[in-house]
């Protein structure tokens, strides 16, 4: 009879899981511990106290110290289970269940749970609704995958998907770089854009002005001297006229089609300076789960607001299209060409539709000949041309709705896809007190 007590325990949590509604799953009985090597929380120190109820997100740096404790105990990266904690629930803000019956802050299914799932807070209970039992019954299972040996393989294990693993291993070293993430928005002063837009119109009607004078002046010349080559006496000054007002002529033409595009200037400024004044001087746009290192990607490319655009350049003292995009990867240690072509065919950068682009991917216009960093809520900032500086525009409006070729996301070289039977990657960690999971402390070999 003793021996059925633990089976009808997770019966009953099987049972329970039927509901709607989040589960709590009460611990009658320890788990049996066949893989001794896998530790309970409760033998391997003091317990971590945390609220019983918390079924809202929470702050990275809050989460911190669980991700630590719980990472130090098992032998796992805690940035690993940062990471999986943003891609399961974006830190608590979506506990689920999941469509798939998920649920909890690591989106654990109920049958799991019931195998893994621990009271690491001591209060009597393994909830997966409750951060420290979670994070802490993720860190177990890892370990129990073999995470202290392999974490690739064991992320794999915690969700079978290639691109699962990618998205988790490119953040993780994101947040073992210093990087973090907040509450998964960007807050944006449009200050700068709205200067921006103002400072292009006043540049734009200048040159306008000057441009449709020198049409008129053209104009008038070349009439003049159609009008002598059909007056004038001689054949020779006839001719001679005829000459210089067809050469007048290419030279009006040039002038207008000048005069059209730096009219299609001045109304694509006063409609983004008519938006930017429709809305709030400070913008908050929605950032999604990244892909690779894509937080880091957005807020590193949101600080070049308002440098110039200089053709060329791939510095902060002033960037093309391509440039940005070189400079703001290669921070991230990531290197990319200096060419909107030779990016897009870039054997790191994989081809995204339109309905799944994520903050971080590039998109692509006019046949290749500029590209973006789409950063969220159907924006992108980019460096436009000769006479802008680096600011947002929105992908869905205008010249780059209609010029839209498509997009890329950056698969970093050493952050691959999960590799097939044969090849295994191996995943080595510091054995720092802090755990942490950073470039020089990590080692990728095949």
């Amino acid at each position: 009879m003793r021996r059925l007590l633990p089976l009808l325990g997770v019966a009953a949590a099987l049972a329970l899981s039927s509901n709607a509604a989040a589960d709590t799953f009460r611990v009658a009985h320890s788990h049996a511990r066949n893989a001794s090597a896998v530790p309970a929380a409760q033998s391997s120190g003091p317990v971590i106290a945390f609220s019983q109820s918390q079924t809202g997100p929470m702050s990275f740096a809050a989460l911190r110290g669980i991700w630590q404790a719980a990472g130090a105990t098992y032998g796992i990266p805690w940035p690993v289970l940062a990471a999986i904690n943003k891609v399961e629930t974006n830190f608590g803000a979506n506990l689920g269940p999941s469509s798939a019956g998920a649920v909890g802050w690591m989106q654990f299914m109920p049958s799991t749970w019931a195998r893994w799932g621990i009271d690491a807070n001591g209060d009597g209970v393994a909830d997966p609704n409750n951060p420290t039992d979670a994070i802490f019954s993720a860190a177990r299972y890892l370990a129990g995958c073999g995470g202290q040996f392999d974490i690739t393989r064991a992320v794999y294990c915690y969700n079978h998907s290639n691109s699962y693993v990618s998205e988790v291993l490119r953040l993780a070293a994101v947040y073992g770089r210093g990087g973090g993430a907040g509450g998964g928005q960007f807050s944006v002063d449009l200050k700068p854009q709205l200067a921006s837009a103002r400072k292009q119109i006043a540049a734009s009607n200048t040159k306008l002005v000057s441009a449709r004078a020198d049409t008129k002046r053209l104009g008038r010349a070349e009439q003049h001297f159609l009008h002598v080559a059909n007056t004038a006496s001689l054949l020779s000054d006839q001719l001679a006229a005829h000459k210089r007002a067809v050469l007048l002529g290419v030279r009006r033409d040039a002038a207008e089609r000048r005069v059209n595009r730096l009219q299609k200037l001045l109304d694509s400024a006063h409609a983004r300076l008519g938006q930017l004044q429709n809305g709030p001087s400070m913008a908050t746009l929605p950032v999604g789960f990244p892909g690779a290192s894509s937080s880091s990607v957005v807020s590193l490319a949101l600080q070049y607001l308002g440098v110039p655009y200089v053709w060329g350049g791939a510095t902060p003292a002033g960037f093309d299209c391509s440039g940005l995009v070189q400079y703001v990867y290669a921070q991230l240690g990531v290197s990319l060409p200096h060419n909107t072509v030779l990016q897009w065919h870039d054997p790191i950068a994989v081809s995204i539709p339109r309905d799944q682009l994520q903050p971080g991917d590039l998109v692509f216009f006019n046949k290749l000949d500029h590209v973006a960093i789409y950063i969220g809520g159907g924006y992108i900032i980019d460096a436009p041309h000769t006479g802008t500086d680096v600011r947002i525009d929105s992908l869905s409006e205008g010249w780059y709705a209609a010029n839209y070729d498509g997009a890329k996301r950056i698969v970093g070289a050493q952050l691959g896809a999960m590799p097939e039977s044969g090849g295994a990657v191996s995943f080595t960690t510091s054995t720092s007190s802090d755990n942490s999971f950073s470039s020089n402390v990590i080692y990728f070999t095949h």
